[in-house]
This record gives structure tokens, sequence and C-alpha cells, in this order.
């Protein structure tokens, strides 16, 4: 399941025929903050401003040269994975449905039906929403879009073997799980090129299934109930994901709401650059573990800057520390 660097490589061809690499900074503002020497991998700086699109591209790439390319997709998201299969269906002349909750994010709905996505809202959540899906594809013969897949690991394993091979001796980095396809990536990336790197994963909270599973050994559903760490909104956590993610995670560190207004306030004031709430969790992990990275390397995946702009004015404005 976890790809070898032959695989990520070879997906690291497809992404740069349609973006380049994203870059990495250590911010020292951020640094000064944090008490470490912080990298920023910059995720909101892809096409669709977030990390996803490097699996949709893969994965549509395989899909279209297998010889046998749908007559349409359909998925489930709460944003960034229906961007990243509009994007890549419509690289490849495949029309693409997208299912989304009510309530989802207005811009991110309205970046969707850009790339030409029917977009249809069901449900109050994405497992809801990822469930009508499936009904629909077997409804209407669509090929179901996975959120979960090992073409979308090798796809997004990508920004992960960019910085480790841009920023060496990283001694611990954090990325958000919302699936967990991000995560996935980067521990085959390390893994692929023989590093020791800690590798921290960041949940919500308020959408505790991955540390509650992590700590269980076991798969356990949990409510959701974050109302800013969007791409972290998962009830329902992936099996396939959590073997993987049991083998190589150090631990686990759930943020809250507050926590993640914070560090997107920081994230703002020490680089100037927008995050959604998930793509802010890595920074609220670390200030969270402040006495413990202290003096260290660090990584933070900054995933995605797609938010909407009322509720990231609000964030900012809102008195808080950070």
């Amino acid at each position: 399941m976890q790809p070898s660097l032959d695989d990520i490589e070879s997906a690291s061809r497809i992404v740069y025929s349609d973006m380049q690499a994203t870059p990495q900074y250590c911010w020292p503002l951020l640094c000064e903050r944090l008490g470490a020497e912080v990298w920023v991998k910059h995720e909101n700086h892809t096409p669709v401003g977030a990390f996803k699109i490097r699996g949709g591209l893969v994965y549509f790439a395989h899909l279209a040269q297998s010889g046998q390319a749908p007559r349409g997709v359909i998925g489930a998201t709460r944003g960034n994975h229906g961007q990243s299969v509009g994007f890549a269906a419509r690289r490849y002349g495949i029309p693409a449905a997208i299912v989304v909750p009510h309530g989802n994010s207005i811009e991110k709905n309205a970046a969707m039906r850009a790339l030409g996505v029917e977009l249809i809202e069901h449900g109050d959540d994405f497992q809801s929403s990822r469930e009508f899906a499936e009904t629909l594809a077997a409804e209407r013969s669509l090929h179901m879009a996975p959120s979960f897949h090992p073409l979308l690991i090798a796809g997004v394993a990508t920004y992960s073997l960019e910085l480790f091979r841009a920023v060496k001796a990283i001694d611990i980095a954090y990325a958000p799980i919302g699936l967990g396809s991000g995560i996935c990536g980067m521990l085959a990336a390390r893994d692929a090129l023989g590093l020791k790197t800690e590798v921290v994963g960041v949940v919500s909270a308020h959408a505790t299934a991955y540390a509650q599973s992590f700590s269980a050994r076991r798969p356990i559903e949990s409510p959701v109930s974050t109302n800013l760490a969007d791409g972290m909104a998962c009830r329902t956590p992936e099996p396939a994901a959590l073997a993987l993610i049991w083998r190589g995670v150090d631990r686990i560190v759930p943020v809250t709401d507050d926590e993640v207004a914070a560090a997107m306030r920081m994230l703002f004031e020490c680089t100037h650059n927008t995050s959604e709430g998930a793509g802010a969790a890595a920074v609220a992990a670390a200030t969270q573990e402040k006495s413990r990275i202290a003096g260290r390397k660090v990584a933070v995946i900054l995933s995605g800057g797609n938010i909407d702009r009322d509720v990231f004015a609000a964030v900012l404005t809102a008195k808080g520390s950070g």
C-alpha cells in the first residue's frame, strides 16, 4: 500500500506537468514565536490552493492511461478534494460531479463550479455526502473517485519528497489528518529516503476519530463538531490509512478551534499567508508542543489556504493570542 521512491518520483513527473514544486520557507518571525527552526511547506501555493491536486492529477493520469476512461466521475468532499477532482477531470476531458454537505464553504463550492463540476448538496457531514455519492455512482454508472487510494498517496507524497530533499535533517514534521492521504504520503516519502524524522499527526479536538483510533489500535467513529477545521472533519476513519498511521506515526495531537484560529493569525502575522483551518493545524500543534520542539528543526504543512473571506476576516479580528 505504501508507495516506493520510484512510485513517488513517477508521480512527481505527472504532477510537474501541470504545476511547479511548492516552496518551503523558514520564516524568522515564526521561528522566534515558536522557539525553533520552523520550515513551512506552502501547499497553499498550488493551482487549487491545497495539496490535494497532486493526488488528483496522478489518479486521473492513470485512469486516462488505462484506456478505460469513464463516462463521468463522482466524488464527495468538503472542498479541496473536490477541486482536485474537478481540476484533474477537466485536464483529461472527463465530466465530474461532486457531493458536498449542506452548509459547505461558499467559496470552495464556487471554486469547484468554476472548474466545471456539477455540485450536489446532500447530508450534514462528509460521511453522509460520501455515502450519497456512492449511491449516485451506482445509479448513474459513474466512476467513484476515491478520497483515499494508493495513487492519491503517491501523488500527495510528492510534497513531502520536495520538503525532505530541500531541508535536511528535519527532527519533527507535523501534518494534518483529514482522511489520511497527506500524512500517509509523508510517511512514504520519509521511509523511501531512509530518514528518522518524527511524523506527528494533527486532528481537530472536535473530530477525534483518528486520535481515538490511534490510541485504541482499532477503528473508532467519533462525532464532528468543528466549526473551523472542515478539512479535518472526519467522522469515520479509513482502515487502510490507519494501518499506515499505526505503523509510522509517532503521535497524534488534537487541536481546538481556538488553537487553530490563533495559528491562522500567527501564520498571517509572521508570513502574510492565508490559511484555512486545517492548513493552520500543524502550526497549532507545534505551538501546543512548544517546549518539546525548542531549539529543534521542525516542519509544518500549510496544507491549504481555501477559506471563505468572511470567516477569515472574523478569525483575524477576533481577540486571542497568536
